[in-house]
């Protein structure tokens, strides 16, 4: 089967081909970084224009990589959520009215199974079941995956994303959009001993992760130290690396504690906050000291992309599953615990 995967769920416009017996052919992305640093984050509706301008050249240039025609795919898969509603219309609208051209099966996928199955698009993806940190800009999830749909919440954020943390984190330092990267860049010449900042929510038991205080406290020593006149560019460089640690910290000591009460061996990471360097040091060393394997995707694949889209979406449709007719889905909202394994009658 040869699926053709749209995701529009925010800022990123991307289309993959992956083929149930070759993997993943090929794929595109087109990020609207530039278009919203202007504003400092991402506008909606500019969004949504930039998704309907991309998208059908996106599909374009991937069947030419591929070299296959519109008539050569068998099924599409769309993200149908959760993200900016106006995003996802303009995938799931595109998907259904090519499928319905075409004749042939579509399939809204949940964003966030994406981005929890896209190590399995690697040469040595993981076996089920395995603990998953899933840590973007919208979410900070810890997961049990027993198999495709066999999701269990371990914890989650009870208040800003550790991605979302990031970004204001950077706003507080002046630093350009997208702030996350550019924070991570700025730690690298701090001073990790200067500052220490709290490892919220580790120490009391659970598996929940709050960032809110962290924001506050970062927040706190910026102001402290303009008022002693001492916010140079070496104390923003301590304050963003004492804030990285901090997250870091509190992400490696969760992980941790899923392993252990789970009994789990395998760790997925997943999202776009996975790229970060330091984390996956950390997680490398504890994994190195529990006999734990750690996976996660290459770097172009740890942001939202077309490839984990298809991925999943093709599974499923292996099994059945596809939208009913004319029914297209755009769920902003849309909590990953309310999957389900395969329905081979399909829905």
């Amino acid at each position: 089967m040869r699926v053709l995967g749209i995701e529009t769920s925010c800022d990123e416009t991307g289309v993959a081909l992956f083929d149930t017996e070759r993997g993943l052919t090929a794929d595109a992305l087109h990020s609207q970084v530039a278009m919203h640093a202007e504003y400092g984050g991402v506008v909606p509706e500019l969004a949504s224009r930039d998704h309907t301008r991309r998208l059908l050249p996106l599909i374009q240039r991937v069947l030419d990589d591929a070299g296959l025609t519109r008539s050569q795919l068998d099924a599409i898969a769309y993200t149908a959520g959760p993200g900016l509603v106006g995003a996802l219309m303009v995938g799931a609208s595109t998907a259904h009215g090519l499928a319905r051209a075409l004749d042939i099966p579509v399939l809204g996928v949940h964003h966030m199974e994406g981005h929890l199955l896209a190590p399995m698009l690697e040469d040595a993806p993981p076996a089920f079941p395995f603990v998953a940190l899933l840590v973007s800009g919208g979410h900070t999830q810890l997961v049990e995956v027993a198999g495709l749909g066999r999701y269990r919440l371990l914890g989650e954020s009870v208040d800003d994303a550790a991605g979302e943390a990031f970004d204001k984190a950077a706003k507080m330092l002046d630093l350009d959009y997208p702030g996350g990267p550019a924070l991570a860049r700025l730690a690298e010449a701090g001073d990790p001993t200067r500052l220490r900042f709290p490892r919220p929510m580790t120490d009391r038991p659970g598996l929940d992760f709050s960032f809110s205080g962290l924001k506050t406290h970062t927040l706190t020593a910026i102001r402290r130290l303009e008022a002693e006149g001492a916010l140079n560019e070496q104390a923003r460089a301590d304050v963003a690396r004492a804030f990285e640690d901090a997250v870091v910290d509190t992400l490696a000591i969760k992980c941790r504690r899923a392993l252990e009460a789970t009994g789990l061996k395998r760790l997925v990471v997943a999202g776009g906050v996975s790229a970060n360097v330091r984390l996956r040091e950390r997680l490398e060393r504890e994994a190195v000291k529990r006999g734990a394997e750690v996976h996660y995707p290459r770097g172009r694949f740890c942001t939202d992309n077309g490839a984990m889209i298809a991925y999943v979406g093709a599974q499923r449709l292996l099994a059945g599953e596809h939208d009913e007719a004319g029914r297209m889905q755009a769920v902003p909202r849309w909590p990953m615990e309310t999957l389900t394994p395969p329905d081979t009658e399909g829905r």
